[in-house]
C-alpha cells in the first residue's frame, strides 16, 4: 500500500488475531481509507466478524462501529468482555442457543446441562438467522460469514475443534445458570420424573431391576436413566459447572 495514501490505523488484541489472515496476524493494522467506509465495515474487512468485537475506540475515545473514522485515525478493536451479558425476557434465567450444523455434539451437551438449545442437521444459513431472530436465541456457529450477516441479533464463534473446548468456551463467554438432567439430549424437550410403571413397557427388565429414577421427555417421549455412560456425563455436568462459576466469579 502507497505509503502516501490515506489510511486508518487499527490495533487489533491477541484474543481477535486469529481471525485475521495469517500473513497479518499482528496487533497493528495499517488500511487503505476511501473516507466513506464505517468502522464496523473496515473492522470485517480485516476478517473479524463484528458479534466477535467488543469496545471500539478511537484515539481513546468510544466509537460506534457505524461512525466512519478520518484518515490518520487510531481505531483499538477490544474483544468481547466475558461473561457477554445477553438481554434476557421475563422469567428467563440463561441465554437460548441456536447451533449450526457442524456443532451436534456441542447441542447434545449443551442439552445435558439443562440449557434451551435448539440445533437442526438440515437447515441454511437464512433459515438459521430467522429463527435466531424470531426466538432471540444466540447463534453460535464457526461460520464467520454466517456471523457477518447484518440481520442477525447476536452470534458468537465458537472457539476449539474438540467438543470439550467448545463447551468450555461457550461457558466462559456466557456463564449460563445451568440445570443439568432437565432437558432431552435429542430433541431438547423437557424431562419430567416418571416411575417404573410409567416406563416399563419402554425399558429392558434388566435395567428396571438395576435403576430407581428416570426421567421421560414431554415432547418425544424418550426415556433416560442413569445408565453406563453416567459417570462420563456426570463427569462433563461437573467439569461444566466449575466453569460457569469461575467465569462468573
Amino acid at each position: 500500500m502507497d505509503d502516501n495514501q490515506p489510511a486508518v490505523h487499527f490495533e487489533i488484541p491477541e484474543e481477535l488475531q486469529p481471525f485475521l489472515p495469517a500473513a497479518r496476524r499482528r496487533a497493528r493494522q495499517r488500511i487503505a481509507y476511501d473516507g466513506t467506509s464505517t468502522i464496523g465495515h473496515l473492522v470485517e474487512a480485516l476478517g473479524v466478524p463484528l458479534p466477535e468485537a467488543g469496545p471500539i475506540t478511537i484515539d481513546g475515545a468510544p466509537a460506534e462501529p457505524s461512525r466512519r473514522p478520518a484518515a490518520g485515525d487510531v481505531v483499538q478493536v477490544a474483544p468481547m468482555p466475558r461473561p457477554q451479558p445477553v438481554p434476557l425476557e421475563p422469567g428467563q434465567d440463561a441465554p437460548r442457543f441456536l447451533l449450526d450444523v457442524h456443532l451436534g455434539t456441542l447441542a447434545r451437551r449443551l442439552r445435558l446441562l439443562g440449557l434451551d438449545t435448539a440445533y437442526h442437521n438440515d437447515m441454511d444459513d437464512p433459515a438459521l438467522v430467522v429463527q435466531a431472530n424470531e426466538e432471540r436465541r444466540v447463534l453460535l456457529t464457526q461460520d464467520r460469514g454466517l456471523l457477518r450477516r447484518r440481520a442477525l441479533w447476536l452470534g458468537a464463534y465458537v472457539r476449539g475443534s474438540r467438543p470439550d473446548d467448545q463447551l468450555g468456551d461457550v461457558l466462559d463467554r456466557f456463564a449460563p445458570a445451568l440445570r443439568p438432567w432437565t432437558r432431552c439430549t435429542a430433541c431438547n424437550g423437557v424431562l419430567v420424573t416418571v416411575g417404573k410403571e410409567e416406563i416399563e413397557a419402554q425399558v429392558q427388565a434388566g435395567t428396571l431391576r438395576s435403576y430407581d429414577v428416570y426421567g421421560r421427555c414431554a415432547d418425544c417421549g424418550q426415556v433416560y436413566w442413569r445408565g453406563a455412560h453416567g459417570g462420563h456425563l456426570e463427569e462433563i455436568v461437573e467439569r461444566a459447572t466449575r466453569t460457569v462459576a469461575a467465569a462468573g466469579a
